[in-house]
């Protein structure tokens, strides 16, 4: 730790520095203020051991120069003068004192204790750039902590990254994130939807078509090109057409690919960033992905939470939108009722953080009281209870169902049962989907499952 002594007193100096011999500092000594004031200008310090009666003024005089620096040292200010300096010392942003005469031990203590002070500003800063560099991601619970480890992690690698998890989770989020904390942050990040291109326009959408091209009068760059130095998103990624699937598999490979139209290579630094909200194991084995597309993105997988694992995170990231709408929509509100704040804890939000700020964002519009209650929470879960179309299920999975519920006369909460059982069976333990065919909200079954586990009927 690099050290400065102020002290008049060479002979003072020496001794204090055979006191903290050991301690691994790197210290040096001045005596007076302006060749302090020199130092600090011309080497970056972390400790400061500073006297207040200099030869040419006050140490206090130092400190505000001191409290300009980046990162700012630890001060420890040596008086023999009575508390009046440290109270004043402490004040202008000392952090602590030694009154002479002292003895080693009080100084290696003190010494030591300023060091872990610095020690923990520093990670603290740390911290708070990286979390800046989060972006809109908040989260408190132990499985977002470790999201963001990792994120962190995938941000210092050169790999190829591949994010999963439910619509509404914050994929694009965490791949801003990874994108923002790597060295290719100055770079453009470059987000891409493959389930909203059509199949027939994707290809050059990514790579550009060379002059020609359906009538173009030149050649039109892709959104690889606009990535260049930087990170690409494929959102979605499974749903890119097979054929078009060995082509990015030969961008990620080679560094190099063929603008539509051109049979002239063109090279490319791009990072791929993958994401799906399908399960990646099961597209590749149903012939969706590509299964040596599926081992090049799967280097380093980074799953997404879903809300309902996230318990304690739903009142942060609830504020959270309260704050950031109710700022939007120039309304006051000082937050959730007691019972509101229960609810919002205990509903799944199937549709995770993107249906969460959804709500809060309806209520606020809708709501002009200054806290929101229970009911108007309520109102707008149940109006957003909308039914899930069972036109995506085929025909043949609906008739199943019907065959697999019993037509036996039983309770109503165990026939609920069975059918739900039987949905979620046909559809692979997919709860939109099986929500879909029974043709309710997915949070109608996740809270009849919590209630079979909690033994509710």
């Amino acid at each position: 730790m690099k050290t400065l002594i102020v002290e008049d007193s060479e002979t003072l100096s020496a001794v204090y520095e055979c006191y903290l011999d050991g301690l691994g500092l790197d210290i040096a000594a001045v005596t007076t203020l302006n060749d302090a004031l020199q130092f600090l200008q011309a080497k970056p310090t972390e400790l400061i051991l500073l006297d207040i009666k200099l030869p040419d003024g006050s140490g206090l005089d130092l400190l505000p120069e001191i409290n300009k620096l980046s990162p700012k040292p630890v001060v420890v200010v040596m008086t023999g003068h009575g508390d009046s300096y440290a109270e004043k010392a402490i004040e202008y942003g000392a952090h602590d004192f030694l009154t002479k005469p002292f003895d080693a031990a009080r100084l290696r203590v003190t010494v030591s204790n300023a060091a872990d002070r610095f020690e923990l500003s520093q990670r603290l800063s740390s911290l708070t750039e990286i979390e800046s560099s989060l972006g809109p991601m908040y989260g408190s619970s132990a499985v977002m902590q470790a999201v963001f480890t990792q994120i962190r992690s995938l941000a210092s690698s050169k790999a190829t990254a591949f994010i999963t998890g439910e619509s509404g989770t914050g994929k694009e989020l965490a791949a801003k994130a990874i994108h923002d904390l790597s060295a290719r942050a100055p770079a453009a990040f470059v987000p891409v939807n493959c389930a909203a291109i059509p199949a027939d326009l994707i290809e050059s959408e990514l790579f550009g078509e060379a002059e020609g091209v359906r009538g173009n009068p030149a050649r039109r760059g892709g959104l690889i090109s606009l990535a260049e130095g930087g990170t690409l998103f494929l959102d979605e990624v499974c749903d890119m057409p097979y054929e078009l699937q060995a082509v990015l598999l030969r961008f990620i490979q080679s560094g190099t690919y063929k603008p539509v139209g051109s049979d002239v290579e063109v090279s490319a630094d791009v990072r791929i960033i993958a994401a799906t909200n399908r399960e990646p194991l099961v597209e590749m084995r149903e012939g969706r992905l590509r299964e040596d597309l599926y081992y090049r993105l799967h280097v380093i997988p980074l799953r997404m939470p879903p809300l309902r694992e996230r318990e304690d995170d739903v009142l942060i990231l609830a504020n959270h939108f309260v704050s950031t709408f109710a700022e939007q929509e120039g309304k006051k509100i000082d937050g959730f009722s007691d019972d509101a704040r229960r609810e919002i804890k205990r509903f799944p939000f199937p549709g995770n953080v993107r249906q969460l700020a959804n709500t809060i964002h309806r209520i606020i519009l809708l709501n002009s009281d200054t806290v929101i209650s229970y009911e108007a929470l309520r109102k707008v879960i149940t109006d957003s209870e909308i039914q899930i179309p069972a036109s995506t299920v085929s025909r043949r999975k609906v008739a199943d169902v019907g065959a697999l519920v019993s037509t036996e006369v039983e309770p109503l909460w165990a026939t609920e049962k069975r059918a739900i059982q039987a949905a979620l069976d046909a559809c692979d333990g997919n709860i939109n989907r099986a929500a879909g065919l029974l043709e309710v909200a997915p949070s109608t079954i996740y809270r009849k499952i919590q209630g079979w586990k909690s033994g509710e009927a």
